[in-house]
């Protein structure tokens, strides 16, 4: 099927993060499989992870990430047919067996399906609890899952923070990408996210020791807690979003 939406987009996302002069640096691309189906999980910090996870796909052998992203984004009269055309996977929290079969399917046919395990963006910055999907639709499909770890996005679009992609010239953004883990290490289901998210905190460890220091003056927001900045505590984080999904 042609991607007649999916490869515009790509060259755009390209073109904006060239002219935002973002210093993209991206380890491990030799990992993307050339062929077959692959679950792509990613930790997840800012609203950009999706446009900058898919960079190192991309350029290897042009392979094409279907994400799975909520419903709400499908219904977005820009967004959505965006979506929809690039042939990403809705997600209903309410009912969300639809969308993990159709995710299934689409791994059987060959795609990469990108998973985000922690089902939300992490205001703390460091990475929460996994969700039990991935592992799962890995080992019903019977491929292997490549973990994925994104730093500094935040800076450019994080949630909460008031948007300036003046500030967020010459950002540094890693990604770096992991060695497949094959489905057959993936059960039972809660032993298999163990160890996707301990791969995954590895990986997100590397790209924080090897991250450039905060320039000088500049208030270390986007750095967690435990790495001398200012962002919540992950305890504070998750009260805060528990708090505000009561609210709605």
């Amino acid at each position: 099927m042609a991607e007649l939406v999916y490869k515009p987009v790509i060259r755009f996302a390209l073109g904006f993060f060239k002219a935002l002069d973002l210093k993209i640096d991206v380890r491990g691309q030799e990992h993307v499989p050339t062929t077959g189906g692959c679950v792509v999980i990613i930790n997840h910090v800012s609203y950009l992870d999706f446009a900058l996870v898919g960079i190192p796909f991309w350029r290897s052998h042009r392979r094409l990430v279907r994400f799975m992203a909520k419903h709400d984004v499908f219904s977005h009269p820009i967004a959505g047919p965006l979506m929809r055309g690039m042939r990403h996977i809705p997600v209903d929290r309410s009912s969300g067996s639809g969308s993990y079969h159709h995710a299934v399917a689409a791994l059987r046919a060959g795609e990469f399906v990108g998973v985000f395990p922690e089902s939300t963006l992490s205001r703390s910055f460091c990475l929460q609890p996994f969700k039990t999907g991935a592992a799962r639709m890995a080992v019903e499909a019977n491929v292997p899952v490549l973990p994925v770890a994104i730093w500094g996005s935040q800076r450019i679009l994080a949630k909460g923070r008031p948007r300036n992609f003046r500030a967020a010239r010459g950002t540094p953004v890693s990604i770096i990408v992991g060695e497949p883990i094959p489905p057959t290490e993936l059960t039972p289901a809660a032993a298999g996210t163990k160890l996707l998210s301990d791969a995954v905190l590895k990986l997100l460890t590397d790209a924080q020791r090897d991250y450039p220091p905060p320039p000088p003056g500049e208030s270390p927001w986007w750095l967690p807690a435990h790495l001398g900045g200012s962002a919540p505590a992950s305890e504070t984080a998750a009260r805060e979003q528990a708090e505000s999904r009561d609210k709605k």
